[in-house]
């Protein structure tokens, strides 16, 4: 391994800078937030399931926020008896939870958007990247020049192509290796934008006028390229 780094045309470069240190920090934090709120909120809804029926009748049917909000004051009657006390001391420890870590999360998520705007801002232009996205994607990234191509990029993020060939059949399938959260952050990009922007277009203006020409017969190999079996081309990671 390390002969291999030597005999590279330039090594890599360790990661570095005071922000990058700072967005790495404040997403640690931000994720533990995100997954206390998380656990809480589904033990939340599983205690309401089995609540006393005049209790579960109350707040199965609530919006989360009116939800929040109403279990967050639940207070002990002296008619409630053990389970339903113990029910509503629960109900109101979740929720205040639920409550503390989204006021956390939102914080972080605050302290984030400044390093992103000061560090890169251009960053939250592009399409359906937003702060927490960006963030990563510069921790990752770290700074100019620590990747030497998209291929070193690709490989970091968990999409570069590798042959998974059998017998005859030629295939590629994507790296599970690099940083999983790069290729978390990407992945979302994708789902946003599959979501919410209108696809391509798949025809070309020239596309009519060679509407009534025969069909080209396809090629007697029904292999396919390394390109068109993984969806993987080289300006896919711009």
């Amino acid at each position: 391994m390390a002969r291999a780094a030597l005999a590279a045309e330039r090594p890599a470069l360790p990661r570095s800078g005071e922000r990058r240190e700072a967005l790495r920090l404040l997403l640690i934090a931000r994720r533990s937030a995100v997954d206390v709120r998380r656990e809480a909120l589904v033990q939340l809804r599983s205690v309401i399931v089995t609540a006393p029926e005049p209790l579960r009748n109350e707040l199965r049917s609530l919006p989360l926020g009116k939800l929040l909000n109403r279990c967050s004051r639940l207070g002990d009657t002296n008619s409630a008896g053990a389970d339903e006390l113990a029910t509503r001391l629960v109900l109101r420890s979740l929720a205040r939870r639920i409550q503390a870590a989204t006021v956390e999360a939102t914080e972080l998520e605050r302290e984030i958007l400044a390093h992103i705007q000061a560090l890169a801002p251009a960053l939250l232009d592009e399409p359906r990247v937003g702060p927490i996205v960006a963030a990563q994607l510069i921790v990752a990234w770290s700074h100019h020049g620590r990747l030497r191509s998209e291929a070193c990029f690709a490989r970091l993020a968990g999409v570069a192509p590798i042959p998974a060939s059998s017998g005859q059949t030629r295939r590629h399938r994507l790296s599970r290796d690099g940083d999983r959260q790069l290729n978390r952050a990407l992945h979302t990009i994708i789902l946003h934008r599959r979501q919410h922007d209108p696809p391509p277009a798949t025809t070309s203006p020239a596309a009519p006028a060679k509407a009534n020409q025969p069909a080209t017969p396809p090629p007697s190999s029904s292999a396919t390229s390394p390109a068109t079996s993984t969806g993987y081309s080289k300006n896919s990671h711009k």
